[in-house]
């Protein structure tokens, strides 16, 4: 499943540059330095955090996504920030469980 597909299925776009970048797993984590070490490259990413340093944490991981749970609000510096380093973006309405719950399901 691509992340753009994901748009299809309750999930919104905050930042997209790459919207064909496939998702292969899921990893939910808010402790920066563990989602460093665990999450690994074309995850998707579910986090509630949303400062500066989720930028820097996906492009080490490699995430494929980060997807915001629990109506986390992403300021235009780090949307524009991500956008400049191909680092997708994503919201979710519900809880962190929920979305995991969802893209279990959809990949």
């Amino acid at each position: 499943m691509t992340v753009n597909e994901l748009l299809n299925h309750g999930f919104n776009a905050v930042s997209l540059p790459e919207p064909e970048r496939e998702i292969t797993g899921v990893y939910i984590g808010d402790l920066l330095s563990w989602v460093m070490g665990r999450a690994k490259a074309s995850d998707a990413w579910i986090t509630i955090m949303s400062n500066e340093n989720i930028l820097a944490v996906a492009a080490l991981a490699d995430t494929a996504c980060i997807i915001t749970a629990e109506h986390v609000e992403i300021s235009d510096s780090v949307k524009n920030t991500a956008e400049l380093k191909g680092i997708n973006i994503l919201s979710f309405d519900g809880s962190a469980y929920d979305a995991a719950v969802k893209l279990h399901g959809l990949i």
